[in-house]
């Protein structure tokens, strides 16, 4: 197991600027706006004198006791008790808040190694940007820029000398990366159909946060899981809105990071809610995940929540929208067995090794299934709810249907 730093501190000090930087990546979402990270988010460092794995956390307040601000500390204290070693990051320009100490003492009670690093330094003298930091008794402040890299190798050195030495026992550590074999699939839909809850279902823990409010998972994230002897990568998606709703920057760039998750995936799992209507939205993203090239299945959550008449209209409407794709009956899992799920993703993932996303368009396998509201076709505009044409039968399976129960989490939604 390679070692891990996981970078620690109260919200807007710069830890995702020091992950990006440490990564070498864009891959965790900077904005000059408070709390805007929340999920741990892992990472593989690079620049340093030995391979190790950086985890990036939202703003550590770790008295709070309700809300998403408690969820996220109870995510940052579970990636400090897994750690090999903890960055605690301040703000050099700031100075020392009653909040930096208060992490200060529970970091002293965690029993991790700790490295002090006071951020946004450049341009200050070292003894005067560090000199109140001595009051929190963690060691010697080391002054670093995670924006300039200033002093970044030095301290990355540094926690690492506190590491335990790194084992060889798993064989992708020592490749030193993913060796491509992962089946990667990626969750996508709407805000606040349950998204993360499935993810942490599948993964058997609370490992993103789960709360019921719109918007709650902003960045793409990246979890390996073996199921059956089978390697997997989840990805958790932020929700997309129509272009018409989204006016916040913020929620813009999660919305690109979701696209981006899509192209990235081998398979696509686009979850509808069965407690509202299917909207031409869920239209417009699976149109995309089809215009990408990539096996799409579709799964109902909170299928235990409504009745008979509402499930078998949602039956009739799936069963318009993907007429020409797939015999809804021969793809259905009712009943709630996520699991299942997995055991069509694979083969999906493997069958559409090869075939690009033109390739898709040209042989008209996503005429075949679902085209999304405003396409105009060359013979006009097209019925958005019914497909026509035939699947090339070289080409994956466009789609497969799951209805899935709601799983009682914290939140049961995301």
């Amino acid at each position: 197991m390679l070692p891990s730093l996981v970078l620690v501190g109260r919200p807007n000090v710069g830890k995702s600027t020091l992950f990006n930087r440490l990564t070498q990546s864009r891959d965790a979402l900077v904005a000059d706006f408070p709390g805007l990270t929340r999920d741990r988010h892992f990472g593989r460092g690079r620049g340093a004198d030995r391979p190790y794995l950086v985890v990036d956390t939202g703003g550590f307040e770790p008295k709070v006791k309700s809300g998403i601000m408690h969820a996220m500390a109870k995510q940052t204290r579970q990636a400090i008790a897994e750690s090999d070693a903890v960055v605690f990051l301040v703000d050099g320009r700031e100075g020392l808040t009653a909040q930096d100490s208060n992490i200060a003492d529970l970091l002293r009670r965690s029993g991790r190694p700790v490295v002090l690093a006071v951020n946004k330094a450049e341009g200050i003298a070292p003894e005067r940007v560090t000199a109140e930091f001595h009051e929190l008794a963690l060691g010697t402040p080391l002054p670093i820029s995670s924006a300039h890299g200033e002093n970044v190798r030095d301290l990355v050195n540094i926690a690492l000398a506190l590491c335990p030495a790194e084992s060889a026992d798993d064989p992708a550590d020592a490749a030193g990366g993913d060796d491509g074999s992962r089946i990667k699939v990626a969750v996508v839909g709407r805000p606040n159909v349950g998204k993360s809850t499935l993810v942490n279902t599948l993964l058997g823990e609370e490992r993103v946060i789960a709360f019921d409010e719109p918007g709650t998972t902003r960045d793409a994230l990246y979890l390996d899981f073996d199921r059956d002897g089978r390697h997997y990568t989840l990805i958790d998606t932020a929700g997309v809105r129509r272009r018409g709703k989204v006016f916040e920057a913020i929620e813009k760039f999660s919305v690109i990071k979701t696209l981006q998750a899509i192209e990235d995936a081998n398979v696509v799992v686009l979850l509808l809610d069965a407690q509202a209507e299917i909207s031409e939205q869920d239209a417009h993203i699976a149109g995309h995940i089809l215009d990408a090239g990539r096996a799409l299945v579709v799964a109902v959550n909170k299928w235990d929540d409504i009745g008979t008449e509402e499930r078998a209209e949602i039956k009739r409407e799936l069963g318009q929208r993907h007429r020409a794709a797939v015999a809804l009956g021969r793809r259905r899992v009712c009943g709630g067995n996520v699991q299942a799920a997995d055991t069509q993703a694979h083969p999906r993932a493997r069958r559409r090794r090869g075939a690009t996303a033109a390739a898709a368009r040209r042989d008209g396998a996503a005429e075949a299934a679902l085209c999304p509201p405003g396409r105009n076709e060359s013979a006009g505009d097209r019925d958005p709810r019914i497909g026509a044409g035939s699947h090339p039968a070289d080409l994956p399976p466009l789609s497969g249907t799951f209805l899935c129960r709601r799983v009682p989490t914290a939140g049961n939604a995301a």
